[in-house]
């Protein structure tokens, strides 16, 4: 056990099965599988040729740019301790000379700092400035989220809620000014005289705007409802935003109706007057905003773009900015979704990801004016475009079943193959050539939904049946794809199943109910989560579909997941230890009753607790039999720590054995990558002792 992880390991329950095949030696470790830097925050520079991204090399995290014609990428930092801090937040200086990023995480509701190295003082969130031309990185004050000038003389952020602001050159970092309730999402207008941000007061938001020291903060068409993504005309005129009408609240409750408004300057007044509604969302049950696509930008041609699922899949519009409750325009038909948008300096081009023609991929495509979209990448998993300010070169982040993501480029305007913009990124031991391709397969569900999940099978062929493990992902508005993923939590885990394969265990990641991808009906059901535990029933469905294959031993089908997919996890032991003999739960949900984050509010529906606990593994805990392993971060701000110890308390109440691996001051998505490779280890050698026969 690592030194900052404490385990404690329960009697091992065994199976034996004469016909199956021991467990094979897999051919590469966790640690190979896992090493390949992982890239996050691509984003171009508003001026010259320029792109920049931050690589977490297990786990010693640095920013790189790539720049020139053709672009050729360097290392800007030069960090060289695995120390637990995420950079992240890249923000680049107007002239592209410099780069503005946030090092460290957020506070938790307590205050406190992420800390997974224990170390007696804590690291603060803090905002840093690294310049292009080889001067050191300079901090510039503790505090996240930062919004560099127009004129690249100041950046502003937010510490404890409020705004502050630092001189880019130097010089000591001011609170800007004070607001009631939470600060956040600056804009600065187009001349750097004015700052757009939200203040978030709980059950409402207000846009505001400050103008300076002499001026008293404008509250823009202050309501009851939510207004968020304040947005500034090119000429600095009118502020747009986003307006979600409060008409529902409670558990897991669906999304409100929304607007897109505009609000102009009065000439005589230099504030603003009324906001005007733009475009409305149609009322359609579950609500429309895009809960994973928020965009709002202003486009040429004086209209706005705004992401909506009024027609069932997460897509791309346009409307007139002048209009007053106008038709929006449909940027991005067909049923598919959109994710990770971005508006070129031209404001006429717009770059996505979508899995447009593959349900089950991701690729690049570009919008333009009322031209149909045209799909710029094809042959892999493709994703986060970034555009250089001269519109010549697209990056984007490429992965595929064998090889992780990593930045490339094509040329738009020469030739359309990409090529890797840091060659040798890859370790030179990375198993590249040894793992398996995924085969995506589609079962249905018991009550008749169709489901879709990808099969990793062993490439050494099995004397016998093999036993089989069903994985589940978080979120749950998550879609596994079949190679690596591009959200760095959901990578691991696929390196996680081509480990598990090569131990001779066939894997099924199954996209269940509640995820993206497949359409809002399919995200947005009714009874799914606290609300009934729909999404069981795939998983379930899962492990039939695994019953069935002639390879698969259907006496030693287990489970595993992270999050929500330790909630999965512990309801299939829960509810079904008939079916899955073993699991590996990780930092799961186990009471939606008790949930911090399932806010029931001061006037409780009693039934909706009562739903919420029933939805629970906690309630089945009676029938749990199966062995399980916890692990745990205690410091974990998404789930609460609780959850595993009141679980745990309940299974060794009832004389149900478990193991748990449980780690000091780390958060639920592992800060330390030593963390990530000693739990999937830990989880790989359980599942072994409890699926395969070799003990």
């Amino acid at each position: 056990m690592p030194r900052r992880a404490a385990a404690a390991a329960g009697v091992a329950i065994l199976w034996s099965v004469a016909s199956s095949p021991a467990a094979q030696a897999p051919s590469f470790s966790i640690e190979q599988v896992l090493s390949a830097p992982f890239p996050s925050d691509l984003v171009a520079a508003p001026a010259g040729r320029a792109v920049a991204w931050a690589f977490d090399d297990r786990g010693v995290r640095n920013l790189w740019v790539a720049t020139g014609s053709p672009l050729r990428a360097r290392r800007l930092t030069a960090n060289t301790r695995a120390d637990g801090q995420e950079l992240s937040q890249l923000e680049w200086a107007p002239d592209g000379s410099a780069l503005v990023y946030v090092r460290g995480g957020d506070k938790s509701e307590k205050g406190e700092v992420p800390n997974p190295t224990s170390e007696p003082t804590g690291i603060d969130q803090e905002v840093w400035i690294a310049r292009l031309d080889g001067a050191p990185p300079r901090k510039l004050g503790a505090g996240h989220s930062p919004a560099v000038s127009p004129k690249g003389d100041r950046i502003a952020f937010v510490l404890d809620d409020q705004v502050w602001a630092a001189p880019a050159g130097g010089g000591e970092a001011k609170k800007l000014f004070g607001v009631r309730g939470k600060a956040g999402s600056l804009q600065w207008s187009p001349d750097g005289a004015a700052l757009a941000f939200v203040t978030n007061r709980e059950n409402h938001n207000f846009v505001g705007v400050y103008r300076g020291d002499q001026s008293a903060i404008e509250y823009v068409a202050p309501s009851l409802d939510r207004d968020e993504l304040p947005r500034w005309s090119p000429d600095g005129r009118r502020l747009a935003f986003v307006r979600v009408r409060t008409v529902e609240t409670g558990p897991l409750s669906s999304l409100n109706p929304w607007s897109v408004m505009v609000a102009a300057l009065d000439g005589t007044t230099s504030r603003f007057g009324p906001a005007r509604e733009v475009w409305r969302s149609p009322e359609v049950a579950g609500g429309s905003y895009a809960r994973m696509v928020r965009v709002l930008e202003w486009l040429e041609g004086d209209r706005l773009l705004f992401s909506s699922e009024h027609e069932k899949w997460a897509h791309l519009y346009t409307a007139a900015a002048a209009a007053t409750r106008g038709s929006a325009t449909l940027l991005t038909p067909g049923e598919c979704e959109v994710e990770h948008v971005v508006v070129a300096e031209n404001r006429r081009d717009v770059f996505f990801s979508s899995n447009c023609g593959e349900i089950d991929g991701r690729h690049v495509w570009r919008a333009s004016g009322a031209a149909p979209p045209q799909q710029l990448t094809r042959g892999a998993i493709e994703f986060s475009p970034a555009v250089t300010a001269d519109g010549g070169t697209l990056v984007f982040l490429r992965a595929d079943a064998r090889r992780p993501a990593a930045p490339w480029a094509v040329d738009l305007a020469g030739s359309p193959a990409p090529s890797p913009l840091v060659a040798d990124a890859l370790p030179r031991d990375f198993p590249a050539g040894q793992l398996v391709e995924p085969k995506t397969v589609v079962f249905k569900s018991s009550d008749g939904w169709e489901v879709h999940g990808q099969l990793f099978e062993p490439a050494t062929p099995a004397s016998g049946r093999r036993p089989a493990l069903v994985f589940m992902h978080g979120g749950p508005p998550r879609q596994m794809l079949p190679g690596w993923h591009y959200m760095y939590y959901y990578s691991n885990a696929y390196g996680m199943n081509q480990y598990l394969a090569s131990r001779g265990f066939v894997v099924l990641s199954v996209n269940y109910r509640l995820g993206i991808g497949y359409g809002r009906a399919f995200r947005e059901v009714a009874d799914g989560g606290a609300r009934g535990g729909a999404e069981y029933k795939d998983v379930l469905a899962a492990a039939e579909y695994l019953r069935q294959r002639p390879g698969v031993d259907p006496e030693r089908i287990g489970l595993w997941g992270g999050s929500y997919g330790g909630y999965l996890t512990a309801m299939g032991l829960a509810r079904n230890s008939d079916v899955f003999k073993a699991g590996v739960d990780f930092h799961g949900v186990h009471d939606w009753s008790v949930f911090r984050r399932f806010n029931l509010g001061p006037a409780a529906n009693p039934e909706a607790t009562r739903v919420a606990r029933e939805s629970s593994p906690i309630a089945s805990v009676d029938k749990w039999r199966s062995p399980v392993l916890f692990i745990h971060g205690d410091d974990d701000r998404n789930v609460d720590f609780s959850q595993t110890v009141d679980l745990a308390r309940a299974l060794r109440k009832r004389g149900v054995e478990f193991e748990e691996l449980v780690f000091p001051d780390e958060v639920h998505d592992f800060l330390l990558h030593s963390n990530w490779v000693r739990a999937y280890q830990a989880a790989a050698d359980f599942l072994d002792r409890h699926l395969m026969n070799d003990h």
